[in-house]
């Protein structure tokens, strides 16, 4: 309860807020929001772990357990079969939150 008390009171920065870009929806990443309490969301590209973590538990007031950083890579496509294009890269970050915290991404 302490915890969350001192989590709480840390104010965020415009900083934090510029760290996360916003979150990756798709089936795989709901299902691990749902099953091992994992959040997945596009970050900056300057952005390190400390950065995402420290970004998190000031915005959303929860302990971070761990952060993994993946660089997604831009890719060629074709579109219409004729048309070139790229689609840019990311970086994209997969944190875990501790046990009984949530994070609700989706409020109404």
């Amino acid at each position: 309860m302490a915890e969350k008390k001192a989590l709480a009171n840390k104010k965020a920065s415009i900083h934090d807020f510029d760290v996360i870009v916003e979150p990756v929806i798709t089936e795989k990443t709901m299902s691990l929001m749902q099953e091992q309490n994992k959040v997945t969301v596009r970050v900056s590209k300057k952005a390190n772990r400390a950065d995402v973590k420290k970004a998190f538990e000031k915005i959303f007031g929860v302990k971070v357990t761990s952060v993994n950083i993946i660089n997604v890579p831009a890719k060629e496509t074709t579109r219409g079969g004729r048309y070139r294009g790229t689609i840019s890269g990311f970086k994209k970050a997969v944190v875990t939150v501790a046990e009984g915290q949530a994070i609700d991404l989706f409020k109404e």
